[in-house]
């Protein structure tokens, strides 16, 4: 159906590979690969990190939440601009959101400013998304946080591998969630990863991820444990053997496949700097290196976004948005946020276009032809 998808796996016998060595081995549950994969995951990022694969990235946030001690009476700060996840979690525990808008049209993240204006008694945690893959401005965020003795919570979901000032994203707060969901740099079809640098919140969630138990069923299998404790209620949010197999796998790919989408936004934005009808945010972002997860640009308001979108589905080309504002959604619309003029304009506006490692700069220029043509 599709010319261009809006994404393509990064795939190639590797993956298969590595799945099928999972499944010869006959141990598919949590294991020795999910060790390694924590392990190289923490190398990545640095120091002294620790890492706990689990089953998502929305898994990650209610442990991230849970373990900080968050719950009812409490406010959570979130972006304004952000998937339903962040929204939900806070929801789960049984805290109230709070929106944070964005900096401004040019820079979609949440800032110290923005975060700032909505910190009352009852701020509990913050929880930053670093947009389609650009660091948020760590250095004032952490700041704030620890003026108030606020817990920072990272949604990394979009930035595996990128940096701000040279350190690696998920590792500022007090955790890091990652997501390796289909469309993610980093992809295993469903996982994530939390990250600390904290030992009793790193122990905290692990407890919480598998049903607060003091050993896993491989200890048992392995003869190092006859039964278990269980420490603290909890849930289980593990993640599988098979997917830790492939998420090693893409680990490895995942650093040239963030300088390939680096290529390929560097030629987008060199194609439509001077359209009119358009603006690209996050251009010459200072003090970081992103992951360039998704590419996205903000429509006019003359631009009917709707008919574009159609028309470029004609031409093959696969489109989305990233996001629409909470406010649309049925569970969250008679609700009353506060005001975030800047996030309504860009949800209303923001047009999402396709974005790979393996895509050419042929189809590149395909997708920008038929953006030109469906803007008139």
């Amino acid at each position: 159906m599709w010319k261009v998808q809006l994404f393509e796996l990064n795939y190639d016998s590797r993956e298969a590979q590595a799945a099928t060595d999972v499944i010869e081995s006959r141990w598919i549950t949590m294991g020795g690969r999910t060790r390694e994969f924590e392990t190289e995951f923490s190398t990545m990022l640095g120091g002294d990190v620790s890492c706990s694969a689990v089953s998502s990235c929305t898994a990650a946030l209610h442990l991230a939440l849970l373990s900080c001690g968050v719950g009812a009476g409490d406010e959570v700060i979130i972006p304004a601009l952000t998937f339903v996840a962040d929204i939900n979690v806070v929801e789960m525990v049984g805290a109230t959101p709070v929106l944070a808008d964005c900096e401004s049209e040019a820079c979609w993240n949440v800032s110290a400013a923005t975060i700032a204006e909505r910190i009352t008694a009852n701020t509990k945690a913050v929880i930053i998304v670093h947009f389609a893959g650009y660091p948020c401005d760590m250095d004032e965020i952490v700041s704030l946080c620890e003026k108030h003795d606020i817990r920072l919570i990272e949604d990394v979901a979009h930035a595996p591998g990128a940096t701000y000032r040279g350190r690696a994203c998920g590792t500022f707060g007090d955790f890091g969630c990652f997501s390796f969901f289909t469309n993610k740099n980093l992809s295993i079809g469903e996982g994530g990863m939390l990250s600390t640098r904290s030992q009793e919140l790193d122990q905290k969630a692990r407890y919480y991820r598998a049903h607060g138990m003091t050993s896993l069923t491989l200890d048992r299998f392995k003869g190092r444990a006859i039964s278990y404790d269980v420490a603290q209620p909890g849930l289980n949010y593990r993640i599988d053997e098979i997917r830790s197999a492939i998420g090693l796998v893409q680990l490895d790919k995942l650093m040239e496949g963030n300088q390939k989408r680096k290529a390929i936004v560097e030629r987008y934005i060199d194609l439509l700097k001077d359209q009119k009808s358009l603006q690209i945010p996050f251009v010459n972002v200072p003090n970081c290196e992103p992951s360039h997860h998704i590419f996205i640009v903000l429509l006019d308001d003359s631009v009917d976004r709707v008919k574009l979108i159609n028309t470029m589905k004609g031409d093959g080309i696969q489109t989305s948005i990233h996001y629409p504002s909470f406010r649309e959604f049925s569970a969250f619309k008679d609700r009353k946020f506060g005001v975030t003029p800047v996030a309504d304009r860009i949800s209303a506006g923001v047009l999402t276009l396709p974005l790979y490692p393996t895509m050419t700069f042929e189809q590149v220029d395909g997708v920008v032809e038929s953006l030109k043509k469906a803007l008139g």
